[in-house]
């Protein structure tokens, strides 16, 4: 599956709250999300209205790796 082309940053934490993922602070345009669940994991992603790839390929390899779980299936549970 492809990664979407057009996900803002906003719209990316709020997918993320799925997995226990939430804003704990914000410092000019770059949020920093918290998961408290299997152990605290921190991830920044910037509040920009379209992502580039890689930032975006790149955040989604980091908590996929914190999940346990295959990329590809975290991009098909977000975006399928």
């Amino acid at each position: 599956m492809k990664l979407p082309r057009d996900l803002s940053g906003e719209e990316l934490a709020k997918l993320l709250r799925k997995y226990g993922y939430e804003v704990t602070r914000q410092t000019g345009s770059h949020m920093r999300l918290t998961a408290r669940l299997e152990g605290e994991h921190h991830i920044t992603i910037p509040k920009h209205r379209v992502l580039k790839l890689g930032t975006l390929n790149s955040v989604l390899r980091d908590v996929a790796e914190h999940l346990g779980v295959d990329k590809k299936e975290l991009i098909k549970e977000l975006f399928g």
